[in-house]
């Protein structure tokens, strides 16, 4: 499976002003945008609550109320949710088996890499069966 993911500039710079902000803790969000031919499109992102305090530095979980709030703004956009953003700190922009485990069919998956000095690399997945695939990521 091959598919783009095209990612705004400003979107782009935006997850990763807001990964580096949330460092050492993992930040999360939803994608907004729609899938046209092989391509997912983003058109913009909302920003998430990571309500796993227990374990913010290696795992995120989206508060179900920005999910909801998400949703509606896709909606009110004529757009949906296509998938998911989170930060991995100090760990490489690449899928977990945790993030495996609970990914949905048909969604991107961004990951940010950073560290304390920044940010030091962005990803997205798509799973293939039961696998992650890497994502080409473009300027959309």
């Amino acid at each position: 499976m091959h598919t783009v993911l095209l990612l705004p500039a400003a979107t782009r710079a935006e997850l990763e002003m807001l990964a580096g902000g949330g460092y050492p803790d993992e930040t999360c969000g939803l994608l907004l945008g729609r899938e046209e031919s092989g391509r997912c499109l983003v058109v913009g992102q909302r920003a998430a609550r990571n309500v796993n305090r227990e374990r913010s530095r290696d795992r995120f979980t989206v508060d179900p109320l920005d999910y909801l709030a998400a949703e509606q703004a896709a909606a009110a956009a004529g757009v949906a949710l296509v998938g998911c953003w989170h930060s991995h700190p100090d760990h490489p922009a690449r899928p977990s088996e945790t993030d495996r485990v609970l990914a949905w069919p048909g969604w991107s998956y961004v990951i940010v890499a950073v560290t304390a000095a920044g940010v030091a690399d962005l990803r997205s997945w798509r799973l293939d069966g039961p696998e992650f695939c890497e994502e080409e990521v473009r300027d959309g």
